[in-house]
């Protein structure tokens, strides 16, 4: 099962999340993802974690939800996969409602 964690602390490592979820069970493969929203720019950063046992998985999103992780509570929950229409906007004006054009 692939798990989305979210909220996690700037300085969270891959050999962190894999420790928080290993008390749950067999961990795959852990991901630290950072990224910069583009609407605020602001840093995110966020991670994945796949589990082999579903019931693992479930076991430690439950356990791990709102826990503490380097002074951070994580959001944690079954990772669903991206909408078609967040997908591949390419250049379409980012999915917004005006057409694209800046209305100030």
């Amino acid at each position: 099962m692939n798990i989305y964690v979210a909220n996690l602390s700037y300085s969270v490592n891959e050999g962190d999340l894999r420790q928080a979820f290993q008390a749950f069970g067999d961990v795959e493969t852990a991901k630290v993802l950072r990224v910069r929203d583009t609407y605020t720019g602001r840093s995110k950063v966020f991670g994945f974690v796949e589990m082999p046992d579903e019931p693992e998985a479930r076991s430690a999103i439950d356990g791990l939800k709102a826990k503490d992780l380097k002074g951070r509570k994580l959001n944690v929950s079954e990772a669903r996969p991206r909408s078609e229409g967040r997908r591949n906007r390419g250049n379409q004006g980012g999915g917004r409602q005006d057409g694209g054009r800046r209305l100030y």
